[in-house]
């Protein structure tokens, strides 16, 4: 007779082979491992990703599978939202427990590419062709450019499923694609502003030598440029009581979002281009070229909930001993050692206006 430990692991093992049976005719191992051996892709018809509203997001989907699959239909799905979310650092201690804001859904649309049937082995392509835009809906509806920030975001994602039942993991792949708005009609041509930075015109501390002997720096540049265009200028140094380290241009983004009944703004860096290095002669005309980052930037956006600025800082830091101790300091905050001046710049979607008027 056996004992109750030995009836106790009986049991066990008749259980473990009837998990084990059940396991391989219900065929979730071979879900398994047919989900490991087949692979799907979303490749997009232009290799930058870029499309307009009116321009239908064409590419095919690319199944490679070991063996023939059958499916209950591939679906694509498209979304495009404006995520908004407010930091720590740039709000309060209140604002910072619901600093995350409701996305906005620009764009939302589910379609059917194939119903349901079987996949065979191999690669398969599957073209396919959707329009951005509903046409069955109204056209007045916004579609923002792609834009990644620090609190915004404007982001566009195309989706396919494979859907393959409840036994069978579905396949799926995401890419990201790049939304520019329709060109302006007419060509805009460049604004043009002139500036000019002395000791006079520094709204923070400067040191004492230059606030004596002073300096002056003069020149102009674009505070409305289309987004297919540098931002460009020109800049002279026409006297300084001290050796000019370096000449910088600062891009900067201004970001606001609406929190409940505050705004809150934070400006943060782009990037930094350098058009002098170490002292200039005096009363030579430095060209400012600044080529715009694609996905940094986007047309200057005014909505509701949110907005998205630009600005221009020229910055000129002076040769000094505290320059020399300090030399990797905050770019945005102004030091004893910099002048500064700090332009709004408005960017748009436009033909430049050179071009139109070569073509008209």
């Amino acid at each position: 007779m056996a004992s109750p430990f030995q009836s106790f692991c009986y049991t066990v093992s008749l259980f473990f082979c009837f998990w084990v049976s059940f396991i391989y005719s219900t065929g979730l191992v071979k879900a398994s491992i047919d989900a490991m051996s087949t692979k799907i892709d979303l490749s997009l018809s232009r290799p930058n990703r870029i499309y307009r509203p009116s321009e239908p997001l064409e590419g095919k989907i690319v199944v490679k599978s070991a063996s023939s699959i059958s499916h209950y239909g591939i679906r694509m799905a498209l979304n495009g939202s404006v995520n908004l979310q407010v930091r720590g650092g740039s709000a309060g201690v209140i604002e910072s427990f619901y600093g995350v804001v409701k996305p906005i859904t620009i764009l939302s649309r589910t379609l059917e590419i194939r119903p349901s049937g079987k996949i065979v082995s191999g690669t398969t392509e599957i073209p396919f062709s959707i329009t951005l835009r509903n046409p069955k809906e109204d056209n007045s509806e916004r579609f923002y450019e792609t834009f990644h920030g620090t609190n915004i975001s404007i982001q566009y994602l195309a989706t396919v499923d494979v859907m393959r039942g409840y036994l069978h993991k579905s396949l799926s792949a995401t890419v990201e694609f790049i939304v520019e708005t329709d060109l302006l009609n007419p060509p805009i041509s460049p604004e043009m502003v002139i500036f000019y930075i002395t000791q006079d015109t520094q709204r923070h501390p400067i040191l004492p030598e230059l606030k004596s002997g002073g300096f002056r720096i003069t020149g102009r540049i674009s505070t409305q440029c289309s987004m297919l265009e540098p931002l460009s200028g020109e800049l002279t140094v026409e006297a300084s009581v001290l050796p000019i380290c370096s000449i910088d241009i600062h891009l900067l983004r201004v970001e606001s979002v609406l929190l409940g009944e505050k705004i809150i703004t934070e400006t943060s860096l782009i990037q930094t281009t350098q058009i002098a290095d170490g002292d200039v002669c005096r009363n030579m005309t430095l060209p400012i070229y600044v080529v715009l980052p694609r996905l940094l930037t986007c047309p200057t956006v005014l909505a509701g909930p949110f907005s998205i600025e630009f600005k221009v800082a020229i910055v000129i830091i002076f040769q000094s001993e505290l320059s020399r101790l300090h030399p990797k300091s905050d770019p945005l905050t102004p030091r004893l050692w910099m002048a500064m001046e700090t332009l709004p710049l408005e960017l748009v979607r436009a033909r430049p206006y050179a071009s139109w008027t070569v073509e008209s």
